[in-house]
């Protein structure tokens, strides 16, 4: 039996017993909690010693100061005639020799540990470009160089040295540039409404396991100063160029003469009402359609041949892969003897003078636009090949298109009659002679044979017209009963007509429309990308 005593001899040791266990567990918490919060200490301390010791060598001597930073603007305050200057592309000759100095864009720049790599491009052309810290490169340059912003346009002073193995991501791939200074001409902004690796993939819908970041045509012509920075944007321009020199230079060596017309006239030179019309003074003028009448002024005050290059306007409310309200024409007009087919195989044959020009002397830009691209080669054949309008009607009704003898082609049959002509002759270009006179302008020459044809032409590449032209008319009455039969009102061409009274050679031309030119030559499928700033009827800027 219990009794009282001994249950309360018996409740003391009870308690103890839970005291104890409470206590053990509190211990185990502490020591936990105490664990924790020294190694929390311990890592504050590591971060902290981290951090000083970044701030120690940020704030320790820079052995390259002054080899490195900002310029700030360029105001003409020093020459630096010591300083020599070497394109990219030329870096090659200067491979183990004395350090040159470079200006180029920020491609791409990256800092790793104790290097940075930065791609610097120039043009078209980019060459890698290594910092390493070292004896006369410190971790503040390398920094520096990291951070530079994508875009920016540098100045770097660099020892060209070999690789042992191929940059494959750079056109300079057997080099390197190791940097002994760099400055910053000019800061680009660090957010870019696009990026040159975006715009300048490969254009190629069928690659369904490339990278699908495409860069829309709006946002390029939005920011075409950007765009325009491509390698192929690069190179088509570059092109478009020389498409304008080879054109000045084959006529000037055929007794050419290059004139310049007015662009602001009292009356539409081609007719009808794709005009633009803008106030002048008091009175109202146009803004030109073509240079063709001043042209045949040239011709009629003995200049013989003329060309000239520059703005034409049109008015034309066409939203197409090809048409522009403002493209550059390349012009010519000349006289001749006794048949209008003197102009015509001159013409051809500057064409072919051109292509070839473009297929060897502008082979690297050609490149450039297929690694872009898909261009195929493009083909032409010496003489050029002319063929009749009422041929190339026959070889379209064969085909099974219905199509009238007196009816112009339309955009469609004008690209099956291109694609017909290359299955049959493996050419991308061809003279059609002899259209229907209706569809040509007053002053087009009728055929003296059939009075429903004319001694007009026009030309195609790759199945789209390129240039249209023909024989004018000489005569003041015959002119000014044409241009009646068109409503033309007499008064506002009578300058014009007046010239040809005073006596005027025949003669005939055509006018070539550039850009269109480039974008055909080069297989490209919307005239925008071969226009450098492109004015259509829903762009006005930039």
């Amino acid at each position: 039996m219990v009794t009282e005593n001994e249950n309360a001899t018996k409740a003391p040791n009870s308690s103890g017993n839970e005291g104890e266990t409470t206590s053990k567990k509190a211990a185990k918490k502490q020591a936990k909690e105490a664990l924790k919060a020294a190694k929390k200490a311990e890592y504050k301390a590591a971060a902290g010693k981290s951090d000083n010791g970044n701030n120690a060598a940020d704030s320790a001597e820079d052995i390259s100061a002054g080899c490195y930073g900002t310029y700030g603007i360029i105001n003409s305050k020093e020459k630096h005639e010591e300083r020599n200057f070497v394109t990219v592309v030329d870096l090659k000759d200067h491979v183990g020799k004395a350090p040159v100095w470079v200006r180029g864009r920020v491609h791409t720049s990256r800092a790793k540990g104790k290097q940075c790599f930065l791609i610097l491009r120039q043009n078209s052309s980019t060459v890698q470009c290594i910092l390493a810290v070292g004896d006369k490169i410190s971790k503040q340059m390398v920094k520096f160089a990291g951070n530079l912003n994508k875009e920016s346009i540098i100045d770097i002073e660099a020892v060209a040295v070999g690789v042992p193995t191929k940059i494959e991501s750079c056109t300079e791939q057997s080099l390197e540039l190791s940097i002994q200074q760099l400055f910053v001409v000019s800061q680009a902004k660090p957010q870019l409404p696009l990026q040159i690796e975006d715009a300048s993939r490969p254009d190629n819908p069928d690659d369904t396991e490339g990278l699908n970041i495409r860069v829309n045509q709006d946002t390029r012509l939005d920011n075409r100063v950007l765009d325009l920075r491509t390698p192929a944007n690069q190179a088509i321009f570059r092109l478009e160029a020389g498409v304008c020199r080879l054109f000045r230079d084959i006529l000037t060596a055929k007794g050419f003469t290059e004139i310049h017309t007015p662009k602001i006239i009292s009356a539409a030179s081609e007719g009808g009402a794709n005009v633009f019309t803008v106030s002048y003074f008091k009175d109202s003028a146009y803004l030109a359609q073509s240079p063709q009448l001043y042209k045949q002024m040239a011709i009629a005050a003995d200049f013989d041949k003329v060309f000239t290059v520059g703005a034409v306007f049109r008015a034309e409310d066409s939203n197409t892969h090809r048409h522009l309200t403002e493209f550059v024409g390349l012009d010519l007009e000349m006289s001749f003897k006794y048949h209008y087919h003197e102009v015509l195989h001159t013409i051809g044959n500057t064409f072919t003078d051109i292509f070839k020009g473009l297929r060897d002397q502008y082979s690297k830009e050609i490149e450039a636009v297929r690694q872009q691209y898909r261009v195929e080669p493009f083909k032409f054949l010496e003489p050029p090949l002319i063929l009749q309008f009422s041929e190339g009607v026959a070889m379209l009704r064969e085909a099974g298109v219905e199509t009238g003898d007196e009816e112009d082609l339309s955009t469609p049959n004008e690209k099956l009659l291109g694609r017909l002509v290359k299955a049959k002759y493996d050419t991308d270009f061809y003279i059609l002679d002899k259209f229907p006179l209706a569809i040509r302008p007053f002053y087009t020459m009728p055929d003296p044979n059939n009075p429903i044809y004319s001694n007009s032409y026009d030309m195609f590449m790759r199945g789209e017209e390129i240039l249209s032209g023909a024989q004018r008319i000489h005569d003041p009455d015959f002119l000014t009963e044409r241009a009646k039969h068109h409503g033309i009102d007499i008064s506002k061409i009578a300058a014009y007509i007046e010239s040809f009274r005073f006596g005027c050679p025949p003669h005939a031309g055509g006018g070539i429309g550039m850009e269109r030119v480039v974008m055909l030559y080069l297989g490209l499928d919307n005239i925008r990308k071969t226009s450098m700033f492109p004015r259509d009827p829903k762009r006005l800027t930039p």
